[in-house]
């Protein structure tokens, strides 16, 4: 009979914790307006940053989406311009899943809080080649990010991805 208890706690339990690992999905940084200092703004925009960026290293394309506002405007000083949520999300499943990964070169995130809107994150990152690092180089550039907080989540309205080159060795 303990063992039936136990049993269907566990079951009880399971839908608990599930919830709590969605939850760990959607967004956890404070509103804007819950934002006191550059210390906080600066966590917030890493801790998104680091979400985004996760999303497209694993191709979750549909949590990828969820950073971006619908008329997003993507520059690219190589491939040009996108527009719009869908476009830029086909433009990664197409150019990136499965062949390229991100990440933020250490000390080069920049975050500047802009007045009833967001912040602007600015950084480098190294593009790599997962499979075919003896082929291709790692790749570096310098990014803008423009991050709008509206209706209780923070999205990128604007990107600018510039200055792409070989990684110095």
């Amino acid at each position: 009979m303990k063992k039936f208890f136990t049993i269907a706690r566990m079951l009880l339990l399971f839908p608990v914790c599930a919830l709590c690992v969605v939850r760990t999905d959607a967004q956890t940084v404070p509103a804007l307006e819950n934002i006191n200092s550059q210390a906080e703004l600066d966590k917030a925009i890493a801790t998104l940053d680091a979400n985004l960026f996760d999303a497209y290293n694993r191709c979750d394309l549909e949590k990828f989406a969820s950073f971006f506002v619908e008329n997003v405007e993507f520059y690219h000083d190589q491939g040009g311009v996108t527009l719009g949520r869908a476009a830029l999300t086909e433009s990664v499943k197409k150019n990136i899943c499965g062949r390229v990964t991100r990440e933020l070169v250490p000390g080069t995130l920049q975050v500047y809080y802009m007045k009833g809107y967001g912040a602007v994150e600015m950084g480098a990152h190294r593009f790599h080649h997962p499979g075919h690092e003896d082929t291709e180089s790692v790749g570096e550039g310098k990014f803008i990010h423009l991050w709008q907080y509206k209706d209780g989540a923070w999205k990128i309205t604007r990107v600018i991805s510039y200055d792409h080159h070989a990684a110095a060795k």
